[in-house]
């Protein structure tokens, strides 16, 4: 073959057309595969990267986490007696806090609604230890816990009474204690000296003003000593202790109910510690069960009642 001949054939052995889809499937040692674009990758739908990261510290809602440990410390106060006015000032804060936190948008509300529970039970807390301090400071200033002994051959005066016990284990309606016990709170020794039946004749001749009893009543004479053994230094008047007079029935019945002047009245002029003061009241009970009844003695405005024996 000529030079001619070979160039003819090199020629046409490069202008031959490819058949459709022949290079897809022929590759050239030295040309590397040839792939797709991919597409760009957005990430998550709603996620955006250190934008994201920034919305989700958002989330921390600062006004709660402060409601929060204002409404634990002012819960914790609430319960101490003498730091009440801490928990007072400290719970309100937290509660409106608590209100304001829950309305901040993108905020978390767990703080928010935990402090708003506390600041409110808190209160409540607070509100019930105070009622209970003040009970309790009323009860010590007006006669405190009331103890009751057998009596004793100076129950009237100023001597200190013998081994004293619990009102709660004597001294009841059912099983009262006997006439010359003594009746003792913070601030009053109590002895009841003696009790007269029917002693409506006495009443009556005691002053003129004083009415008979009515039709199937009768007056009876109760005499006592109260001898104030607090420390008020402006003392304090005979007035605060009570002596009335039970019913059968459970019917109390005071002397102011009929008012008589009694003959040898105990007197309601101030006493100061050590004073004691001695004398009658007239109170007008049922004749047919005047026997049965009880007195009930309060040695203070606040003490307890106990119960003695009209015979």
């Amino acid at each position: 073959m000529n030079a001619k001949s070979q160039l003819f054939c090199h020629h046409h052995h490069m202008t031959t057309p490819e058949l459709p889809g022949a290079s897809s499937q022929q590759t050239a040692p030295h040309q590397q595969p040839h792939f797709p674009p991919m597409p760009p990758n957005y990430g998550s739908p709603g996620a955006s990267g250190p934008q994201e990261y920034a919305r989700a510290k958002k989330q921390r809602n600062i006004i709660g986490l402060v409601a929060l440990i204002a409404a634990i410390v002012g819960f914790i106060f609430a319960c101490v007696p003498g730091a009440l006015i801490i928990g007072w000032v400290l719970l309100p804060i937290a509660f409106i806090l608590a209100i304001v936190s829950l309305f901040l948008k993108d905020k978390a509300k767990g703080m928010g609604i935990t402090a708003l529970i506390l600041s409110i039970v808190g209160t409540i807390v607070g509100f019930a230890v105070f009622f209970s301090v003040v009970a309790s400071s009323a009860k010590d200033a007006f006669g405190g816990d009331t103890k009751v002994s057998a009596p004793t051959a100076e129950a009237g005066g100023g001597s200190a009474p013998a081994a004293a016990q619990p009102a709660a284990k004597a001294g009841t309606r059912e099983n009262p204690s006997p006439i010359g016990s003594v009746v003792e709170s913070k601030d009053w020794r109590v002895v009841v000296n003696s009790v007269t039946l029917a002693a409506s004749d006495a009443v009556v001749a005691a002053n003129r003003f004083n009415d008979a009893p009515a039709a199937g009543s009768e007056y009876i004479l109760v005499n006592y000593s109260a001898t104030y053994v607090g420390s008020d230094a402006n003392g304090q008047t005979p007035s605060f202790v009570s002596v009335d007079y039970v019913t059968a029935d459970g019917k109390t019945i005071n002397s102011y109910d009929h008012h008589v002047v009694a003959p040898d009245a105990i007197d309601s002029n101030t006493l100061y510690k050590g004073g004691t003061a001695t004398g009658n009241i007239a109170i007008q009970v049922p004749t047919a069960t005047a026997g049965q009844g009880v007195l009930a003695v309060r040695p203070g405005m606040m003490a307890d009642k106990v119960f003695v024996a009209v015979k």
